[in-house]
């Protein structure tokens, strides 16, 4: 999971405004005006780019803004900005439970001294996880 930043392209519409990714297949959205279809484009663009990803599928280069085709006079290019950890910190956040070892000494220590598990366990993955960026 990473950070992204794709080309989209902006159409005004006769009631707000239609998005499409050009290097991303099936990735298109509309807002009802400018700031609408900002932050929509900012969610399809994670929703897609995070699918991706948990599907193992090749994540495209992005396009050179200046290498996209404007099909008419109404189209403008926009830089989009995304994070898949982000989206999927808000979207993907159920329980999954995990069952690990650790020495008896430990458990009883940790028991003792009413050590939330979970916590611990999530604390460490998250400083682990951001270590390694």
């Amino acid at each position: 999971m990473a950070k992204y930043v794709y080309p989209a392209i902006f159409t005004q519409e006769e009631t707000g405004f239609s998005v499409w990714f050009p290097d991303l297949e099936g990735c298109y959205t509309c807002g009802d005006d400018l700031n609408d279809a900002i932050v929509m484009a900012e969610d399809v663009l994670a929703y897609v780019l995070y699918d991706y990803e948990r599907e193992g599928k090749e994540i495209p280069k992005p396009s050179a803004r200046n290498m996209l085709q404007l099909e008419s006079e109404q189209d403008f290019v926009n830089d989009i900005a995304c994070d898949t950890i982000e989206y999927a910190k808000l979207h993907n956040n159920k329980a999954v439970k995990k069952t690990l070892t650790i020495p008896e000494w430990l458990n009883e220590e940790a028991m003792a001294l009413g050590v939330n598990f979970s916590q611990v366990l999530q604390e460490a993955l998250l400083s682990k996880i951001n270590a390694g960026r």
